[in-house]
């Protein structure tokens, strides 16, 4: 298939190289020992949700700044219409202003809120939750996260044991929510709860939207392999939240959420990230050896090359069934397993490369930083982050290729 840009689409790169050259803020520069959140879409050394509120006021007034910018072009929302905050831009320039914005090593912005909820309120939301949510997302005033897993329902998502009890004009919630990705730094979280205990499992399930501040609503981080806590648990007690905050019918949320799953991202941060991993890989091997067993290596670094381009065009291909109006459904599910077990492959090609020093956590004074050593313990969780291995190969064989499910 043939990825070349238009004209249109070549100008549009242009613009989107320029405006990052002159309008990201200087003084807003890489935390090297910062670790990232694990999302694909993240930059090293950068984390927007955390910036936001970092005690470093260059940090701070940096990630404030960058939102406002790219506020001001409708960039941090490209695909939403105007009249919501967005820029009404097409699949390909989204795409394009998200490769760029990786390549140029600049953090997105509100990711979850904007390329999760955002589309699902605009096609299942009322306008009075259209009207209070989208604007703030839009300006990069307002973040969300997502509360769906819970101990014990993860990968069977639909056996949630979250409660809502209808109590007037609100639901009373109870219970628990796990591996909530940043949910520390969210103004608000869509969550999944059961409100019909006695319904089949998917049918007994609502989507609301919950204000963090809710009395009831506790919010821990949760430290993960790495040190760093780029998740938290969050607790339900007693905690009303009102009716006016369901998205669509009480009892229907389960079908609200697969619309809000269709719309990952296409895959191309990861794509990116593992490029530029690999790059920097090669760099310091030609300038200080392959090591004993070169001709392995070096074999290894070609096939992960090829895996990476296979990735990207994988990323096109899903981009290009939006620009013709279509949903991601499965091919959702090919980039997270292909992306997911490339960036373990990636870790353990590059920790090959670095032998004993591969052991060496601290950034201070090693090779490209211990990038591989750090990048082996963040792809432990990519097989499991955003559904299990398991998972999407069941969706890619009974959604994909029509495969019977037993």
């Amino acid at each position: 298939m043939h990825w070349d840009d238009t004209s249109e689409q070549a100008a549009f790169r242009d613009e989107v190289r320029t405006f990052i050259a002159e309008r990201f803020p200087a003084g807003y520069r890489p935390d090297p020992a910062a670790e990232h959140s694990l999302e694909p879409e993240d930059v090293w050394g950068y984390n927007w949700p955390v910036d936001r509120f970092s005690p470093d006021p260059d940090r701070r007034d940096g990630a404030r700044r960058w939102a406002a910018v790219l506020a001001e072009r409708g960039w941090i929302t490209p695909h939403w219409p105007k009249e919501f905050g967005g820029a009404g831009l097409s699949s390909f320039e989204e795409f394009v202003l998200h490769e760029e914005m990786m390549r140029a090593r600049v953090p997105t912005v509100n990711g979850i809120g904007a390329f999760l909820l955002g589309p699902t309120l605009l096609e299942h939301g009322t306008a009075e939750q259209k009207a209070e949510h989208l604007p703030p997302i839009a300006r990069g005033e307002r973040t969300w996260a997502q509360g769906f897993s819970e101990p014990g329902s993860g990968s069977d998502l639909a056996s949630l044991r979250t409660t809502a009890v209808r109590d007037g004009d609100h639901y009373v919630v109870n219970g628990q929510k796990v591996w909530t990705s940043l949910g520390q730094y969210a103004d608000w979280l869509f969550v999944l709860v059961r409100t019909a205990p006695e319904a089949p499992k998917h049918r007994g399930i609502t989507f609301l939207l919950v204000d963090t501040a809710t009395p009831g609503v506790t919010i821990r981080p949760i430290e993960d392999i790495r040190g760093a806590t780029p998740f938290a648990e969050v607790f339900f007690s007693d905690a009303r939240i009102p009716v006016r905050n369901r998205v669509g019918d009480e009892n229907r949320g389960w079908y609200i959420a697969m619309t809000a799953l269709s719309f990952e991202r296409a895959g191309i941060g990861a794509t990116v990230k593992f490029e530029q991993a690999l790059k920097r890989l090669v760099e310091h091997v030609r300038a200080n050896g392959l090591g004993p067993d070169k001709a392995a290596v070096r074999h290894e670094i070609a096939r992960r090359y090829t895996e990476m381009r296979v990735l990207y065009n994988l990323a096109r291909h899903t981009v290009s069934e939006q620009a013709k109006g279509g949903v991601p459904g499965y091919e959702a599910s090919v980039n997270q397993l292909f992306g997911a077990e490339l960036a373990q492959r990636i870790a353990r090609t590059g920790t090959a490369v670095f032998g004993q020093d591969a052991r060496r956590w601290d950034r201070t004074g090693q090779p490209l930083a211990a990038a591989f050593t750090h990048l082996k313990f963040d792809a432990v969780a990519a097989t499991f982050l955003g559904g299990t291995t398991e998972i999407q190969r069941n969706v890619i064989a009974t959604r994909g290729l029509g495969l019977p499910r037993s």
